[in-house]
């Protein structure tokens, strides 16, 4: 849906910037479209190498970052937070326009309409709702399936009374030209169809949600998709430019089309455009399984901070999910929820982020050198020249319309998660143990009630928590949680060598949260003499005020959030690195 729903927009936006130039410049509308579509292709190509290459996922930021390094991983996971966050904005504005169009009245509330549906999509997702494929598909498939029937439709009846769909027509609003037809007017245009391909990249994405095998399927999906989205666009951008449609935020050309084909009154009308507002909200929807899922990786790289990777009750990234519901929000309030406003700033993070995939993965085909590496890497190395192409396109010509503040704020992201995993990267050195280090530590205190300790990781934070608690108990119970089955721990593995005298309960967590199997724990220690436990979490202290977010907060919110009806006698133990 993220990439088909962008024929609900993409048309209107060329024709908004052909029209400064009068009658004659809608004629350029067909062959920019046709340029876009082969640019897809091109696109297209490129990212099946890279799903076969990827099978568990190929995102922009995880081909960078293996082969061309973290600064270009970073700048390609910022332009796709960019992008995800454009994705909800400019999705839900459009449809606020499909609406619009079916109804003058939705206009005057579009800003409310679109925050609330951005807040009723995040509530969907806080609440980890698990979507049905099938009520999904709905808007999708009905969506294209209408679309495509009003295209076939005007078609029919350009062709019965004997016209030409080839041939450019006359605008049927007054259009008065403001400047003259010239390669920057046209290049202006194809930047803003370029956001025809935003979503392309989906698939390449989430290659391990298919069936097996999962890289053909997803191949076949991603060339499906590129048939279908090339189709639509060209078949309303043929139609659009021949009946001399004139775009507007009340009247879009897909409904324009629509009235053309079923009659603006019909239920058939009303039925696409309540579709295309529905398949343009499941798009936003798309962004909210890709943002947070993108900031939990880098949380995990450290990158960001750690909180984005703390699941949350409900077993679903909460803290991207609210981070990006309100960076969408801001966005529409400030753009007065107006698509046209929204689009300059959208294909460039696309187009950054494609370039960066594609010149990643003929890095790659050149250390693997595996069956017909050459080939596969001119394919790849085409796809990042036609892609980087492009980004320069969109930067210069929209760059007075918006895109100048990406070329802002891209760096500006991509530095912040710099400096953010240069501060893990020294607190990894100012903690780090060896693992061939033993530590002699014994419960030696004089109480018998059990201490837990839950360990994530074997440091120096741990050995002083360890160390803190067997001064307190002769009961010492170290409890790590095994929450990522794809990148299994080693501290079962170090433990025994290296802790020989403290006993480690390693708790298996399929939902992938840590309190919850930790607060059981504890619960059941409760239920046996002396029916009292004392649980010990090491707590970093940090040299700066704005580095506090950085660092304690997942596993103590969380502990916060499961015991907070419990008692819970809280002590500073002034537990210090000097170089923390």
């Amino acid at each position: 849906s993220d990439a088909i729903s962008s024929v609900a927009y993409a048309t209107q936006e060329i024709l908004f910037i052909l029209i400064l130039a009068g009658t004659s410049a809608t004629t350029y509308a067909l062959p920019i479209a046709i340029g876009i579509v082969s640019l897809l292709g091109i696109v297209v190509v490129s990212y099946r190498q890279t799903i076969k290459a990827y099978p568990g996922g190929g995102g922009a930021y995880i081909v960078a970052h293996e082969n061309l390094g973290a600064a270009a991983g970073l700048i390609a996971a910022s332009a796709l937070l960019i992008d995800y966050v454009l994705t909800v904005s400019v999705s839900i504005a459009a449809g606020m326009d499909a609406l619009a169009s079916l109804n003058e009245a939705f206009r005057p509330v579009a800003v409310e309409m679109a925050v609330g549906l951005v807040a009723v999509v995040a509530l969907i997702n806080l609440r980890g709702m698990k979507e049905s494929g099938t009520i999904f598909a709905i808007p999708t498939y009905a969506f294209i399936g209408t679309l495509a029937t009003a295209i076939l439709v005007v078609l029919v009846k350009i062709l019965f009374h004997g016209g030409n769909p080839l041939v450019a027509g006359a605008p049927r609003d007054h259009v008065t030209a403001v400047q003259g037809v010239t390669l920057f007017l046209i290049l202006r245009a194809f930047a803003n169809g370029c956001t025809a391909m935003t979503g392309v990249e989906a698939v390449s994405n989430g290659v391990q949600a298919f069936k097996s095998p999962a890289p053909e399927n997803a191949n076949k999906t991603l060339l499906a998709m590129a048939l279908i989205l090339g189709s639509l666009f060209l078949g309303v951008t043929l139609i659009a430019r021949h009946l001399g449609f004139v775009p507007s935020e009340n009247n879009t050309i897909p409904s324009q089309l629509g009235a053309e084909a079923f009659g603006a009154g019909s239920p058939l009308f009303a039925f696409l455009q309540i579709m295309t507002a529905g398949i343009l909200v499941l798009a936003a929807n798309t962004a909210f399984a890709d943002f947070p899922r993108l900031a939990a990786i880098l949380a995990r790289d450290g990158y960001l901070p750690r909180v984005f990777h703390a699941r949350g009750n409900r077993l679903v990234f909460s803290y991207g999910i609210i981070v990006l519901s309100a960076l969408a929000s801001v966005l529409i309030i400030v753009f007065n929820a107006q698509t046209t406003r929204l689009i300059p700033l959208y294909a460039l993070g696309v187009f950054i982020g494609f370039t960066l995939s594609q010149a990643g993965m003929v890095r790659h085909w050149r250390h693997e050198r595996g069956e017909s590496w050459v080939r596969k890497a001119i394919t790849n190395g085409v796809g990042a020249t036609a892609t980087l192409i492009v980004a320069i396109v969109i930067l210069l010509a929209k760059f007075t319309e918006g895109a100048w503040l990406i070329t802002i704020v891209l760096p500006v992201i991509a530095f912040a998660t710099w400096l953010v995993g240069r501060f893990y990267g020294r607190v990894r050195r100012n903690l780090f143990v060896t693992p061939e280090a033993v530590f002699d530590l014994k419960p030696a205190g004089t109480s018998y009630v059990p201490v837990v300790v839950p360990i994530e990781d074997i440091n120096l934070a741990t050995v002083m928590a360890l160390g803190s608690a067997c001064e307190r108990t002769r009961d010492v119970r170290a409890v790590h949680v095994m929450v990522d089955p794809d990148h299994p721990s080693t501290v079962p593995e170090r433990w025994a060598s290296q802790f020989p005298n403290i006993r480690l309960v390693v708790i298996d967590s399929p939902f992938r949260t840590v309190a919850d199997p930790i607060a059981n724990y504890v619960e059941e220690l409760a239920h046996t003499p002396p029916y009292e436990v004392q649980v010990l979490l090491p707590v970093l202290e940090v040299r700066h005020r704005y580095e506090r977010p950085l660092v304690n907060q997942p596993l103590r919110q969380q502990a916060d959030e499961r015991l907070g009806d419990r008692h819970r006698d809280v002590r500073r133990l002034g537990l210090e690195h000097p170089e923390v």
